[in-house]
């Protein structure tokens, strides 16, 4: 579902910018509809992050037939950037309390803006490619606050691919022990 929603996105919304959306997660937002945190990269290399609203319309559609004079309702998915900062003007991001399992985090721009992720783990993803985008597009370091940066920053080569790595290499690590504890141990020492 994920990956349709990113190609809808980058054709209707970004592609026509000339913007390649590179992550976004589903937010929740007053207004009723869909509401996105989206981050793309124009083709200046200058790196966006947009609230994307998403409202749905019915539009009646004429059939094809000549002879048929039916129409068929489509619905329609229309997506607007309702705000849009520079991720150079982000000055820091704090995710509240690491030790609670909160959707909720703090971007801070020339004002704060309060964001609440639908999972806390979608937080966290978005975090993650903010710190690569950073890396990659900006040669800056993210300002984190209040975030478990055992799950954001890799610690090590294999944790930097997010919580699959992280759980590939537990279970790896349980093989070696379960491999070590089957071996036999000389008792004639």
């Amino acid at each position: 579902m994920s990956s349709l929603l990113r190609e809808e996105m980058q054709r209707v919304l970004f592609r026509p910018a000339k913007e390649r959306l590179l992550e976004f997660i589903e937010i929740e937002e007053a207004p009723q509809g869909r509401h996105f945190l989206c981050v793309s990269v124009a083709k200046n290399k200058v790196v966006q992050l947009s609230i994307v609203q998403c409202q749905v319309s019915q539009a009646p559609i004429k059939s094809e037939s000549k002879r048929s004079h039916t129409k068929r309702s489509s619905i329609q998915e229309c997506y607007r950037r309702t705000e849009i900062w520079s991720l150079q003007d982000l000055t820091l991001v704090d995710g509240r309390d690491p030790d609670v399992d909160d959707p909720c985090f703090l971007l801070h721009f020339d004002k704060v803006r309060t964001v609440r992720a639908v999972t806390c783990s979608a937080k966290y993803s978005f975090v993650r490619a903010l710190v690569a985008v950073c890396d990659q597009h900006c040669q800056m370091s993210l300002n984190l606050q209040n975030f478990d940066l055992a799950y954001i920053k890799p610690s090590s080569f294999y944790s930097n691919r997010g919580d699959c790595v992280v759980l590939s290499q537990i279970c790896f690590y349980a093989f070696n022990l379960v491999c070590l504890s089957m071996c036999p141990v000389p008792l004639d020492a």
